[in-house]
């Protein structure tokens, strides 16, 4: 959309480049999109260790603009982010937007796709059009997970909008999913092999 709009000359005035970081974005995320898939297809996305992988290379890359903020490399501080681009912002926009599909790949591989993590429109069109939305709680499995998915994406996001706000700086939110994302991994690597799984009878 933001990159439609600045190809229509729209707000130059104020944001001339504005176009330029949905375009970096959109671009980095294919990429992305194009990395994950093969990295999952070429390790078996099924896994232990292609799964903790996957979600460490997602955090390492999260960490890397969180210190690059920090160290004061790139302007974190909300105050003093201007409104128009300042190309070296390109740096965690590109980053971030490569690591992002990683979560997308996972849902899918795991043959969860009714969890989008990223487009949140269409997992609410999902769970509106739903033909058995108004099952009982046991009974429409996909339908809780789209339910409970948007959930924990709207308190993630309230909750990181509200500790930038506090702080002021956009590097803490960046710190929390880091790690959010490398304890996901450690869950993976410790996750129960196939075998274990059957000898115990889930």
């Amino acid at each position: 959309m933001f990159l439609g709009l600045g190809a229509s000359n729209y707000n130059t005035t104020t944001r001339p480049y504005g176009w330029a970081k949905s375009l970096s974005s959109l671009v980095c995320f294919i990429l992305g999109a194009y990395f994950f898939s093969r990295f999952g297809r070429f390790f078996e996305a099924s896994r232990r260790g292609t799964l903790a992988s996957s979600f460490l290379i997602q955090a390492t890359i999260i960490l890397v603009c969180a210190i690059l903020i920090q160290a004061g490399v790139i302007e974190g501080k909300l105050e003093l982010i201007g409104e128009d681009i300042d190309w070296i912002h390109e740096i965690p926009i590109a980053l971030l937007s490569f690591q992002a599909p990683g979560q997308v790949w996972l849902s899918r591989d795991l043959k969860f796709a009714e969890v989008s993590t990223v487009v949140v429109s269409t997992m609410l069109y999902d769970f509106g059009s739903d033909p058995g939305l108004f099952k009982g709680l046991r009974q429409n499995a996909v339908r809780n997970r789209r339910f409970f998915g948007f959930c924990m994406l709207l308190i993630g996001a309230i909750t990181g909008g509200w500790v930038t706000k506090q702080s002021g700086h956009i590097t803490i939110p960046m710190w929390i999913a880091g790690a959010i994302k490398i304890a996901i991994a450690g869950a993976w690597a410790l996750w129960p092999a196939e075998e274990k799984v059957r000898r115990w009878g889930y």
